[in-house]
């Protein structure tokens, strides 16, 4: 039996493969799941002691790829037809939402991978289909969980006294959780299959297709349901989701309601947002200090975060990726607590060009020596300048546990954002808010970039927080949303080096603001549509 680790920072949880992955997955015959374990959830759910184990392996599902280090491939991979790897839930993230934007270009020609930031891709793209694929694992695995911890399933099992309230605490984690994956799917896929713990594996039945706007009503409910149920904020274990996770996927998904159901809900995003800011979380002093290997420690303003710590989370996605891949050139990896470089990621000079010449704004990280800001070869790592976003190298300057496994948290929900987003849904005309107390929260993000007032500003528009986001929030898989809620992401009102395999750039078509549902899940649900375009 393959044992492998995921530590929710101060808990080290042990994810066996034939213990933990009872789940099936969420539609036999369209979603490639690799077969796992003959054990069965009757005896597993008997025993409450086994429940935090699992409640692991959900968590771990946006950590790790496989059940091995290094995440493996099959039959170690937790999805088939890709290396787990490749396959990890927030490289796929990364890779479909920053390198298909300014933000970053990626030098390899792996598979169908470099069609990504020309945005050429199609409906046979692996990449894509691993990130539609990943998505639904996740939900499968919550499901699972959900569908054994019933009220009526934790009585049959006599769950009782502080085991139960336990229990239920973890059930509302788990619906967060899917509420999460759902969000992704909503985002990046549109009208998706939909599966909640009703839906039993192995049905006859395929899954039934849910358009955008109900899949939208469902993720609302979910989220405002758990809301009441999960502990308050920073009560939780570091890495566990708490109420304030949940008022920041609302904020998110509210912001963004007008793309996905055609109605403005900004008076509900400042709403959130202002539950949030009211929970007493505060901006961490050095924003460089945000992406280190102890960004776990003595950080006010994570709300929630996807967690690694280089020895029980060993894989080549998450920050290991983010670091090793940002590495080449005339970059000396040891100065970054690795190893070595795998020169693929660098950023584009349209991107450059949102900050300062003059390097005021210490968010501006860029490596240039040895470096050309013009982009003429994708393939080749000098060209455009590298991005200094994660180290693994700690506060102390000490470097991180493992020279190759990367232990730096990626933040999922930070204070920062939730500024940024209640600034603009104030700019978009929701209630509840002020464009002076929305200026303010800028302005504490800008002194904390120029380490002084000479940032600041006295007035905000919308372009300029579609700049400041970028600028705040860069490579943290925020930017194609942000891109396409401002219809810049396809049209010709903004372009960046190769955007449409041009040089210059240049527009691409309308359809590419949702990606297509892979061929395989096409063709094996007769209930699916694939999105217009593909």
């Amino acid at each position: 039996m393959k044992l492998n680790t995921i530590k929710l920072k101060n808990i080290v949880l042990p994810l066996s493969a034939a213990f933990l992955l009872t789940t099936a997955s969420a539609c036999i015959s369209d979603l490639e799941r690799e077969p796992i374990t003959d054990v069965t959830s009757a005896n597993i759910y008997k025993d409450f002691s086994n429940y935090k184990n699992i409640l692991a392996k959900l968590y771990g599902g946006f950590a790790m790829g496989g059940q091995i280090s290094g995440d493996g491939d099959q039959p170690d991979s937790d999805i088939n037809g890709i290396n787990g790897g490749f396959s990890q839930y927030t490289r796929l993230l990364y890779n479909l939402n920053v390198v298909t934007t300014d933000e970053a270009v990626i030098g390899w020609n792996d598979g169908n991978l470099h069609t990504l930031h020309k945005m050429t891709w199609d409906s046979s793209n692996e990449f894509i289909a691993a990130m539609y694929y990943r998505i639904y694992t996740e939900i499968a695995f919550c499901n699972e969980f959900l569908r054994n911890v019933t009220d009526e399933k934790l009585t049959e099992n006599n769950i009782t006294g502080d085991n139960l309230a336990q229990a239920k605490l973890m059930r509302a984690e788990a619906r967060f959780l899917r509420a999460q994956s759902y969000t992704h799917a909503i985002d990046m896929f549109g009208n998706v299959p939909f599966v909640d713990e009703t839906y039993l594996p192995g049905s006859v039945n395929p899954p039934q297709r849910i358009d955008r706007k109900s899949l939208f009503n469902f993720i609302e409910s979910e989220l405002v349901a758990v809301a009441a149920e999960l502990k308050d904020p920073k009560t939780n274990e570091y890495g566990r989701a708490d109420k304030a996770a949940a008022w920041s996927l609302l904020a998110k998904l509210y912001l963004n309601a007008e793309v996905y159901t055609g109605t403005q809900r900004n008076t509900d995003c400042i709403t959130y947002c202002n539950k949030v800011i009211a929970a007493g979380y505060s901006l961490k002093p050095k924003y460089d200090e945000l992406f280190l290997a102890d960004n776990n420690l003595n950080n006010p303003e994570q709300i929630f975060s996807v967690n690694f710590d280089g020895i029980n989370t060993q894989t080549n996605g998450g920050t290991t990726f983010l670091v090793h891949a940002a590495i080449g050139g005339d970059m000396k990896a040891v100065e970054f607590g690795v190893n070595g470089g795998w020169s693929g990621l660098r950023t584009t000079k349209a991107f450059v060009g949102l900050f300062p010449s003059n390097g005021s704004d210490k968010r501006g990280r860029f490596f240039t020596a040895g470096q050309n800001l013009e982009i003429n070869d994708l393939g080749s790592f000098t060209d455009g300048y590298a991005f200094i976003k994660y180290k693994n190298i700690k506060s102390n300057g000490a470097a991180g546990a493992h020279n190759n496994w990367v232990e730096a948290d990626i933040p999922l929900y930070r204070l920062a954002d939730i500024y940024l987003m209640y600034a603009e849904a104030v700019l978009r005309g929701g209630g509840g808010g002020s464009q002076a107390t929305a200026v303010g929260y800028v302005n504490q993000l800008r002194e904390r970039a120029y380490g002084n007032t000479s940032g600041n500003v006295t007035s905000i528009n919308l372009n300029f927080i579609l700049d400041e986001r970028a600028r705040e929030l860069s490579w943290e898989t925020t930017r194609r949303s942000d891109l396409v809620r401002f219809n810049r992401y396809t049209t010709a009102d903004y372009l960046w080096p190769w955007k449409g395999n041009v040089k210059d750039g240049k527009a691409v078509e309308s359809y590419r603001n949702l990606f297509p549902i892979p061929n395989k899940d096409i063709i094996a649900n007769p209930n699916l549509i694939q999105n217009p375009g593909y």
